[in-house]
């Protein structure tokens, strides 16, 4: 999947296209990310984990953002820079095409089931980055992932997003259903909160800024 020139163009209903185009590069990591808000969830992804690309390709689905993300990281040593660095760049790129945030919707919270797990997402789109992650996967590790990363990844993600965000692991025994209903539940909350407001163009907030 390519994020066409014609899919960047699309305004989605907001005037301006909402599409950005990121890349960082460290001494421990190399990422690009494209993305279009305003897409139809389609997904071109390589972390450079399996697990880890099933579960953004969740986030893509339900958000229905369209997302090219590359990552050539130091997984030799481990895969934490690569999750941390992922979240920093796709939240940077978030922000970028979101602008000034004119007309969405600014606030969500979702409760997604996935078998016997329940995980609910609440956040706001508010230029304050902060996170909350409460409770604990039932294994440390899905396959060859190790689920502390995923808190890792939302770190930054809410801090490069300028994102306040909630997450609460209600419960569950398997591991992968646990983070999957995580990331669903983000996907649904991105959706709901990016979308437009239609009774309002301007900037959600009574101070008038959200960056």
């Amino acid at each position: 999947m390519k994020v066409q020139k014609a899919n960047l163009e699309a305004s989605g209903g907001y005037g301006v296209a909402r599409c950005a185009e990121v890349e960082r590069k460290t001494a421990e990591t190399a990422i690009t990310v494209r993305l279009n808000l305003d897409g139809t969830g389609e997904a071109c992804i390589d972390s450079g984990q399996g697990f880890f690309d099933h579960m953004l390709q969740q986030v893509v689905k339900f958000s229905l953002i369209d997302l090219e993300l590359s990552c050539a990281g130091d997984i030799k040593v481990d895969f934490h820079h690569s999750a941390e660095d992922i979240g920093l760049t796709l939240g940077t790129a978030l922000a970028e095409a979101l602008g000034e945030r004119r007309g969405i919707r600014r606030y969500a919270d979702v409760r997604v089931p996935m078998d016997e797990a329940l995980a609910e997402v609440c956040l706001d789109f508010s230029g304050r980055p902060y996170l909350v992650f409460r409770g604990e996967f039932s294994q440390e590790r899905s396959g060859e992932f190790e689920l502390c990363l995923v808190r890792e990844f939302l770190q930054g993600l809410a801090q490069k997003a300028g994102l306040t965000l909630h997450v609460n692991l209600l419960y569950g025994y398997n591991a992968h259903h646990e983070a999957e209903a995580i990331f669903k539940a983000l996907g649904l909350a991105l959706r709901k909160a990016l979308s437009k407001d239609e009774r309002r163009d301007g900037i959600p907030s009574t101070k008038g800024s959200l960056v």
